[in-house]
């Protein structure tokens, strides 16, 4: 019966790894060599729980999402992004139970004509021993005062205001490093008629979220998000929700920021904002609207834990 011979090359991609004598009168080989066999695991939470660290692992590469924050209501901010962490080599225990949080997506605001009657809320903190991840700030709703978006792993956008601009919540709160988040954009005031408004884009785990704009009249992107490639596939996650826009004449949402973060809605024909995406952690749209009637803001998306080890 033939034998398969492998390669030391392929037989590396299946995790076995070979120690012994370099063999110099046959480079290529090792001499009388000792095979250690290993598999990679990968355990992915995405809802809470709990994990018990295998005999013999002592280290593991994690990556720790939160749930992005909820966008608001009318012409809003977009909720920003969960707090990203991630890293190798964290110390852990053979035999321990570790507590597994993943963070819940925070509520998009509601309301009727265009009073807010249910505040947008931040998304709650993702935690594996001890790393946390912080959740993403609210989009700020049309009117509050100040209108200022809130602070989190990254920062919700500012939301439309009468007579003045307002500014997007920090990121990266509370501080880590590397950094967990950015900045949520500033809303725009046009301090002139047509009145047309922008909600700030909520920021994400790669970049700011963008302000809102009045010429052209649209709202503040939601800041991109960053990719891991911990499960074998690159996947983006933490993006920032859109802002919404608010006009009497037709003007356009931000689009949500890669990695799972939602539109923002338009003004005429109105719409709601986006939800975030489930397990990625991006930030809810902010609701679009007119003079008459604002629309709801999308919910922000849950975290998400995962570990990989060598077992």
């Amino acid at each position: 019966m033939p034998v398969k011979v492998f390669s030391l090359a392929t037989l590396s991609t299946f995790g076995v790894s070979p120690t012994g004598r370099y063999n110099a009168m046959n480079p290529g080989r090792v001499s009388n060599p000792s095979w250690n066999f290993t598999r990679t695991v990968v355990v992915t939470f995405k809802s809470s729980g709990s994990w018990v660290c295998p005999t013999g692992v002592t280290s593991v590469e994690y990556l720790v999402v939160a749930g992005g924050g909820g966008g608001g209501f009318l012409g809003a901010g977009g909720g920003g992004a969960g707090g990203f962490r991630t890293g190798t080599g964290l110390s852990v225990t053979a035999g321990n139970t570790y507590t597994i949080t993943v963070g819940a997506g925070g509520t998009g605001a509601s309301g009727s004509g265009t009073a807010t009657s249910v505040a947008s809320a931040a998304g709650s903190n993702s935690v594996f021993d001890t790393i946390t991840s912080a959740g993403g700030g609210f989009g700020a709703p049309f009117a509050a005062s100040p209108a200022n978006g809130g602070s989190g792993g990254s920062g919700g956008g500012a939301a439309t205001t009468p007579g003045a601009s307002a500014t997007g919540g920090s990121g990266n709160t509370p501080s880590t490093s590397p950094s967990q988040g950015n900045n949520g954009g500033n809303s725009s005031y046009p301090g002139s008629s047509p009145f047309a408004r922008g909600g700030g884009g909520g920021g994400g785990a790669g970049a700011l979220g963008s302000n809102g704009s009045t010429s052209p009249a649209v709202g503040g992107a939601g800041g991109a998000g960053t990719a891991s490639s911990i499960t074998g596939a690159s996947v983006t996650y933490a993006g920032g929700g859109g802002g919404g826009h608010y006009s009497d004449s037709p003007g356009t949402g931000g689009a949500g920021g890669s990695g799972g973060g939602g539109a923002g809605g338009n003004s005429t024909p109105r719409t709601a904002g986006t939800s975030g995406t489930a397990n990625l952690g991006g930030g809810g749209g902010g609701g679009g609207g007119d003079s008459n009637t604002g629309n709801n803001g999308g919910a922000g998306g849950s975290g998400v834990v995962i570990i990989k080890l060598n077992a």
